[in-house]
């Protein structure tokens, strides 16, 4: 067992950082110089090839990255050359080159850094060109892409440099601590229950029988305890010769499920299957659950949520502006920008929620809700009973203690000869008093 187990989470540092930022500008560049046209040229010649047989075969790649129909196929066009005008038709035309051309030389313009699209066939992009501007339309798209593919690499790198490796060993550690939390077991025994089955297998029954008995002790129903005579026993199921990967999985779990909820077990099965991660990166799976399932839907749901509607509001921005005119349908650059965005964020979203757990079914909710409210009645009930014992007891004792107190204190009066005295001589004074004013009335009462 490591120390970073149960220890501070690891945090990431500049390294891990710095590495991604990098890889992001790299993996970026890349689909934007490489992928990228190479994807536009193709899907652009699958779709609007000439449909013609004759302009078919005449369509041919006059220079790297301008496709066209050739005047004469068996005319070539020099290397290097840009006087294109006098090999090619103008009919159909694919540049995907950054070089500047102009309405002499080449046939048709475009600017540089311009991509232009012009098929005037049957099946085509009608008679004006389609002018393509890459920075604008697909820089969205390749940071994505790039940042993507960054993410995923980053998962196989070493938890020190690699981000998402640091991460996914981050939440690790949490989830086994948010385990303990909600169970009350120790970190041993956590660790047992989340540990992988092959190693798990490797153990005798009496390394484990005292951390088991305890989450059999630990998920014991109240009911359970009063029906003893019906009740399993932990030593029934658990003997010399069971399977400890087995009997996790077909007891302890089924328990735990029983007496906490569903989304503990998974949480042990996801931290398991993260685990199994950290010893074998080819585990991307178990790894990217784990992160996702207990950390970026629990935390960024509701902000990926928020960037999808905010995308699909710049959408319908950008297509109503194309609707009035003010994006000329011949630069589709910024809708393509627009959807690229939209499309990313909606992925993003369903990505999420691939991973976001299910709710637990009402009917179970409800189930365990009236157990617990069951026990909960019960135990009042006994509580009362007991209250009401002990009022008894508590009455009938205080009624002996206060007449003891009384006969007490009689007794002690009496004992004393100066007590006797004082309320002897009191009695005595009170009674002369007495017949003197019978034997000497006052004037007044003569009168």
């Amino acid at each position: 067992m490591s120390a970073n187990e149960h220890g501070a989470a690891p945090k990431a540092g500049m390294q891990h950082v710095l590495l991604l930022l990098a890889l992001v500008a790299v993996f970026s560049f890349g689909f934007y110089k490489f992928v990228i046209p190479r994807g536009v040229e193709g899907a652009v010649l699958s779709l609007f090839h000439p449909h013609d047989e004759k302009e078919n075969q005449a369509f041919k790649e006059v220079v790297p990255g301008v496709f066209a129909v050739m005047k004469d196929v068996s005319k070539p066009v020099p290397a290097g050359a840009t006087n294109l005008k006098e090999y090619i038709k103008t009919d159909y035309i694919f540049d995907f080159t950054s070089a500047q051309r102009s309405e002499a030389e080449a046939g048709y313009s475009k600017n540089s850094g311009e991509w232009i699209v012009k098929a005037n066939g049957e099946g085509g992009l009608g008679e004006s060109a389609i002018i393509l501007e890459p920075l604008q339309g697909f820089a969205i798209l390749s940071f994505v892409l790039g940042f993507t593919l960054a993410i995923f690499v980053t998962f196989f790198m070493p938890s020190t440099i690699g981000y998402m490796a640091q991460k996914v060993d981050r939440e690790i550690h949490h989830t086994k601590t948010k385990i303990r939390l909600q169970t009350g077991l120790s970190d041993e025994i956590v660790d047992l229950l989340a540990m992988p089955d092959k190693q798990l297998a490797e153990l005798e029954p009496h390394q484990v029988r005292s951390a088991f008995k305890v989450v059999w002790d630990r998920t014991t129903q109240d009911t359970d305890r009063g029906n003893s005579r019906r009740a399993v026993s932990f030593e029934d199921v658990f003997t010399n010769d069971v399977n400890l990967v087995e009997f996790r999985k077909e007891v302890l779990f089924i328990r735990i499920q029983e007496f906490f909820s569903d989304f503990v077990v998974n949480e042990i099965k996801d931290t398991t299957s993260g685990i199994e991660w950290s010893g074998n990166r080819t585990k991307l799976l178990g790894g990217l659950r784990l992160y996702m399932s207990h950390h970026f839907t629990e935390k960024y749901s509701n902000n990926v949520t928020g960037l999808a509607y905010f995308g699909a509001a710049i959408l319908i921005v950008i297509i109503g502006i194309r609707g009035l005119k003010f994006i000329p349908a011949t630069k589709p650059s910024l809708i393509l920008a627009a959807i690229s965005l939209e499309g990313s964020l909606l992925a993003l979203l369903a990505f999420g929620l691939i991973y976001t757990g299910e709710e637990e079914r009402v009917d179970k909710l409800m189930k365990k809700m009236e157990d617990a409210a069951k026990l909960q009645l019960e135990t009042m009930k006994d509580v009362s009973q007991d209250m009401h014992q002990m009022a008894g007891a508590l009455v009938g004792e205080t009624s002996e203690i206060i007449k003891k107190k009384v006969e007490m204190a009689i007794a002690e009066a009496l004992a004393s000869d100066d007590n006797v005295k004082r309320v002897v001589s009191d009695k005595v004074a009170e009674k002369i008093i007495v017949a003197m004013r019978d034997a000497f009335p006052s004037n007044k009462s003569n009168g």
